[in-house]
């Protein structure tokens, strides 16, 4: 197989370790000392613990020689978060002017499939001090938000994209299902269908980035976020409006909704939600449904038993 199709084929199945071998192989073909660490290491998962020190110095060698060339491949203003085999899977960039251009040069890469876009600190502290305080509960973007450029971004690869603190508002969660909906129809994979036509987005962290119904509406209907399983909704101005248009996710199992007061009408669009037997961990607090939505989880027959029990304990 050639260098393109192994990485094409490791995006989708990272833990396939026969490919790794031969991508491995290719690499040290070329020269890239990335070849030697992945045969470094997979000797070192098949080696017993009380014998993996002389190895562990080896692969220590090799990342201390390494690491700076191989990062240097990547745009400034990218921050790697994890790695595998020396490469980078998962990568932070500051919001700014450029970022989409930033983003755009590290989705080059070729194992990222997670990803970072966080505020700065200039911006987390100006969307605390700006505006009329009546619009504090608005779904609107921060002042540094560009959402027409959130629509230019490429994310059709990620398995999570994190963009908690990050002030999007409405027109920024929807500008981000437009952008998915335009890039599905260019590949052929859009319009209506099962499953098989959706993103590989399984991880959304939207915390306090104050998308409100709307915005979460636009991301639940857009097949790029079909196949959401781990979804972060801290602080997003919900309502029970927002509870009912997370029903087309079908495959969530873990949901997180606290300080949003969805009361108890949005306990009951919750509780007809698809996923609602097959959820492992929702987070909420009883502030968040009141006294009315916490008796209605403690009774509710198609909870999983373990989050039933808790709310009634609560």
């Amino acid at each position: 197989m050639k260098a393109a199709d192994l990485e094409r084929t490791l995006r989708d199945d990272p833990g396939d370790l026969a490919s790794w071998r031969l991508y491995g192989d290719r690499l040290r073909e070329r020269g890239d000392a990335r070849g030697t660490l992945i045969e470094l290491q997979q000797r070192r998962d098949r080696t017993r613990p009380a014998d993996r020190e002389a190895l562990d110095r080896e692969i220590a060698a090799v990342v201390d020689e390494h690491q700076r060339s191989w990062d240097a491949a990547l745009p400034e203003g990218a921050t790697v978060l994890e790695r595998r085999y020396g490469f980078a899977t998962k990568v932070a960039v500051e919001w700014s002017d450029s970022a989409p251009v930033t983003i755009e040069q590290v989705m080059q890469a070729p194992f990222v499939t997670a990803l970072r876009i966080a505020p700065s600190e200039t911006q987390e502290r100006d969307d605390y001090e700006w505006g009329d305080p009546s619009e504090a509960a608005l779904p609107v973007p921060a002042p540094s938000i560009d959402t027409g450029a959130l629509a230019t971004l490429d994310l059709g690869r990620l398995v999570e994209l994190d963009l908690s603190y990050l002030r999007i508002g409405a027109p920024g969660a929807e500008a981000l299902a437009v952008s998915t909906y335009f890039r599905f129809e260019a590949s052929g994979a859009g319009g209506f269908g099962p499953p098989a036509g959706s993103g590989r987005t399984e991880i959304l962290d939207l915390r306090y980035c104050r998308v409100g119904d709307a915005g979460l509406a636009a991301l639940a209907a857009s097949q790029g976020f079909a196949g959401v399983r781990r979804l972060h909704l801290q602080r997003n101005l919900l309502s029970a409006e927002g509870l009912r248009a997370l029903h087309p996710l079908a495959g969530l199992a873990e949901l997180d909704l606290r300080y949003n007061e969805i009361g108890a009408e949005g306990v009951r669009a919750l509780l007809a939600a698809p996923f609602i037997g097959s959820l492992k961990r929702l987070l909420l607090y009883r502030d968040d449904v009141g006294e009315a939505g916490a008796k209605m989880l403690a009774d509710a027959p198609h909870l999983p038993p373990g989050l039933r029990s808790y709310w009634r304990n609560v």
